[in-house]
């Protein structure tokens, strides 16, 4: 497919053959508001993809927006290393009293590079320092970051293909359902690491993501979730929660956790901690693991103030009981809409994935959720795939988008899988 209006090829001569996103949705990008984005033709496509999760409130929230601009115009500090600025101290005392106070949470906080896979790298770095160990345990489907620490956590084949090098110090185990349904793999994991015959050294920690975002949208239980708790806590393993893409209210609560009732050791958070797609990660770290010294974990853009601005006026939302009431309905829509979708589409062997307002759908062809996406796209609605091989549709719309809007994507999609699953073109 061509682009038109800017220059159709400067893309291709001028942008490294690495990019990804801009291959399955080809057309030139122009403005977006809330769900919507527009092409420089003038259409509307509605937004299902949400920055691979970087923009849970939507492009350009007013509110968050306009706080970043007040703060330009006002002359504020936008590059401030880790120096203390009004900006930084303002997100911190918000974030403890609209997230950590409420739940009865005590984390120190770390400002890591702008990544989410250099928060990963931190949490990484503070557990060996901690425990003295070097293995870390990550699991089936998991997806971490592609830095050499977090691809090494990573699952996926292909991306760990692009190392050059041996990725090393981590053991893979299998996640929930792995090995099938009913299969204990927590047994299976406290088998590994209890047996001197074993070969598994005990770790310095888990890294676990409770929806594999990047992995098919395999959701662990608060059952699961609990034991691994349970586990680690047991034989003095830290718990690290990568909560970077299901974090800050995908999943229907702030942190993707708190169903299962339990507390990480650790917790990376990035993509929409800055509510406007800022680039902006943190490392949340109980105060007695708070052992990296000064310079240890550094990066220049500790300091983007913008995304401080823009974070601490993205965390009004939690503060107002009217947005945690929607978002839950949301999440019941949306999970209702999809089942509905899986039963029209039997034929297909259409399952539901996920949890809150991060979903997919599985299918029987692991071929059909890529033609599923193109002729979504066709019709100008943007969703992407998600697994090792791509298999699953992977929904992620804004989490406050009007109901009737979500009826309307969804049925979007309905006819999508329909014509892709006739053979049809787009």
């Amino acid at each position: 497919m061509t682009l038109t209006g800017i220059a159709p090829t400067v893309f291709d001569e001028l942008e490294s053959a690495v990019r990804t996103y801009c291959r399955r949705f080809p057309t030139v990008f122009t403005k977006a508001s809330g769900h919507h984005m527009w092409d420089e033709q003038g259409r509307v496509h509605v937004d299902l993809l949400a920055g691979a999760g970087s923009l849970n409130y939507g492009h350009n929230p007013a509110a968050i927006k306009a706080a970043v601009v007040d703060y330009l115009l006002d002359d504020g500090i936008v590059q401030g290393l880790d120096l203390h600025t009004s900006a930084k101290a303002e997100f911190l005392r918000r974030f403890r009293e609209v997230v950590l106070a409420p739940r009865g949470l005590e984390y120190r906080i770390q400002f890591t590079g702008p990544t989410g896979a250099n928060a990963v790298e931190a949490a990484f770095k503070t557990a060996r320092r901690v425990t003295g160990r070097t293995d870390i345990v990550a699991f089936t489907g998991g997806f971490h970051g592609l830095s050499l620490g977090a691809l090494a956590a990573s699952a996926t084949a292909f991306k760990r293909g692009a190392a050059g090098v041996p990725l090393s110090h981590v053991t893979r185990m299998p996640y929930e359902g792995f090995t099938g349904e009913g299969a204990d793999t927590l047994d299976h994991l406290a088998r590994f690491l209890d047996d001197p015959g074993s070969g598994v050294d005990l770790p310095a920690a888990f890294v676990v993501e409770t929806v594999q975002g990047e992995g098919g949208l395999a959701a662990a239980s608060p059952r699961w979730l609990r034991g691994l708790a349970d586990l680690a806590a047991a034989r003095g393993i830290l718990l690290i929660v990568d909560d970077i893409q299901t974090g800050c209210g995908r999943t229907g609560t702030f942190f993707s956790f708190e169903e299962a009732g339990i507390v990480p050791d650790l917790v990376c958070l990035a993509k929409s901690i800055s509510g406007l797609g800022l680039p902006m990660a943190l490392v949340l770290i109980r105060p007695e693991l708070d052992q990296l010294g000064p310079g240890e974990h550094s990066g220049t853009f500790r300091g983007n103030n913008l995304a401080f601005v823009a974070a601490t006026a993205a965390l009004d939302h939690w503060a107002d009981p009217a947005f945690t009431t929607r978002l839950r309905d949301n999440a019941t829509v949306l999970g209702g809409l999809l089942d509905e979708l899986a039963r029209t589409h039997a034929r297909t062997g259409c399952a539901v994935r996920g949890r809150g307002m991060i979903r997919g759908l599985a299918f029987t062809d692991e071929g059909l959720a890529e033609k599923v996406s193109r002729a979504a796209f066709a019709r100008r609605l943007l969703v992407e795939t998600s697994g090792a091989r791509g298999q699953v549709l992977k929904i992620m719309p804004p989490l406050a988008m009007d109901e009737d809007e979500l009826r309307r994507a969804v049925a979007v999609l309905d006819d999508a899988i329909a014509t892709a699953a006739r053979g049809d073109g787009p």
